[in-house]
């Protein structure tokens, strides 16, 4: 039984071999599916609460528009974050820059950290709120590429909508 219980943790099959670094991460990593499901749940809810928060503090007079960015950008690090209790820290790294994915990802990134660039380093508003509307757009172009052709429906309905209206626009010339 010991040597089908290290076949199945990954190990040679020897007991008295020693497991390497990344079979004694996966071990004192692993969690249980409810563990997981629960941990997903919390970390989204934070993400969420953050970005609902930082909307909401859009409204307060001068500190408003930090406070803004601030939760907002932290919520989608959470929200992001919170995928990682589903697969896995590993896993989900690779599925994030996986061919399908790596643009989104890259854009994606770079646009929680220009947000904050822009905020505190350059002081930049416009330039802030720019990066936060890029953020919003990279962030769900990255979460569509989970959706099956998700992706193409949406560019389909797009190029759609583009050739009705310049079809529109020469017909009213």
């Amino acid at each position: 039984m010991d040597k089908l219980r290290a076949v199945l943790n990954g190990r040679d099959g020897n007991p008295d071999s020693t497991p390497n670094v990344i079979q004694t991460v996966n071990e004192a990593s692993t969690l249980s599916w409810t563990t997981r499901v629960r941990g997903f749940g919390v970390c989204m809810g934070i993400g969420i609460l953050f970005s609902v928060l930082g909307v909401c503090c859009l409204f307060i007079p001068r500190i408003g528009i930090i406070l803004f960015i601030v939760l907002y950008t932290f919520g989608n690090i959470c929200s992001l974050a919170s995928t990682m209790f589903l697969m896995g820290p590993v896993k989900q790294l690779k599925r994030m820059f996986d061919k399908t994915r790596a643009f989104a990802t890259v854009v994606m990134l770079a646009c929680l950290v220009l947000t904050l660039c822009a905020a505190f380093w350059w002081k930049i508003f416009i330039l802030t709120f720019l990066f936060v509307i890029l953020q919003v757009i990279a962030f769900a172009w990255y979460g569509l590429s989970y959706i099956p052709f998700a992706r193409d429906a949406i560019l389909k309905f797009f190029s759609t909508m583009c050739r009705m209206c310049i079809r529109c626009t020469k017909n009213s010339t």
